[in-house]
C-alpha cells in the first residue's frame, strides 16, 4: 500500500489523476451525481444473460440533488464526484467509513478492486442495512480508496474498460460484457 507521501509524488509524475484529497494513505471519495436507483421490476426475475432484463431493474437517475432520503433495504448506485485515472503499474482498493457502517451505511458490497488503467468515475453500490431512513449529502466523505503498486513486469499499454467509468451510467452491464451464446463471444 502506497502513503500519502508516494500518492503524492505519483500525482505529480502524472501516473496517477485525482482532483479529491487524501485522507490519511488514502483518496477520500466522496458522493456526487448522478444517483441511480433500483426499483421493483416489471418481473419477478432478472434474467442475468439478457441485458433488457437487467436494465428493468433501475429507476431515472436523480442528477440534480442536494439530499437524498435512502430508506432501510433500499439499494442506490452513486458515482464518486472526482474522476480518478491509475497508470498501468497502480491499482486501488476501495474501503468505506466505520463510522457510517454503524449507521447501517455499506458503500460497496461487491469487489473493492479498481484495476490498472482505470480512467473515469467510479461507483458505488450504497445499501442502508440499517432500521432507518438516512439522509445522503451530495459531496459527502463516503469511503476511501487505497493505492498499491503492482510488483513484476507490466504492460505500460492498458485500455480503460468499455463499460464503467462513465459519470452518467452507473448500470450493471454485465449480459453486454458477459454474453452467454457462444456466437456473442
Amino acid at each position: 500500500m502506497l502513503s500519502a507521501e508516494s500518492i503524492t509524488w505519483l500525482i505529480k509524475q502524472d501516473a496517477l489523476e485525482w482532483p479529491g484529497q487524501l485522507r490519511g494513505d488514502g483518496l477520500l471519495l466522496t458522493l456526487g451525481s448522478p444517483l441511480q436507483p433500483l426499483t421493483a421490476p416489471s418481473t419477478q426475475v432478472i434474467d442475468l444473460a439478457d441485458q433488457a432484463s437487467i436494465d428493468d431493474l433501475y429507476g431515472e437517475p436523480v442528477a440534480d440533488w442536494t439530499s437524498y432520503e435512502m430508506m432501510p433495504g433500499e439499494m442506490l448506485l452513486g458515482a464518486v464526484e472526482q474522476p480518478l485515472r491509475l497508470g498501468a503499474g497502480l491499482m486501488g482498493m476501495i474501503g468505506g467509513l466505520s463510522h457510517l457502517a454503524r449507521v447501517g451505511l455499506a458503500i460497496h458490497v461487491t469487489s473493492p478492486f479498481v484495476l490498472p488503467g482505470w480512467n473515469g468515475h467510479l461507483t458505488l453500490e450504497l445499501v442502508n442495512t440499517g432500521p432507518a431512513v438516512l439522509r445522503l449529502h451530495h459531496g459527502m466523505p463516503l469511503g476511501r480508496l487505497l493505492v498499491f503498486a503492482l510488483d513484476g513486469p507490466r504492460s505500460d499499454d492498458v485500455a480503460s474498460h468499455p463499460f464503467y467509468g462513465r459519470e452518467a451510467d452507473l448500470k450493471s452491464r454485465y449480459a453486454d460484457e458477459f454474453p452467454t451464446n457462444p456466437s456473442q463471444r
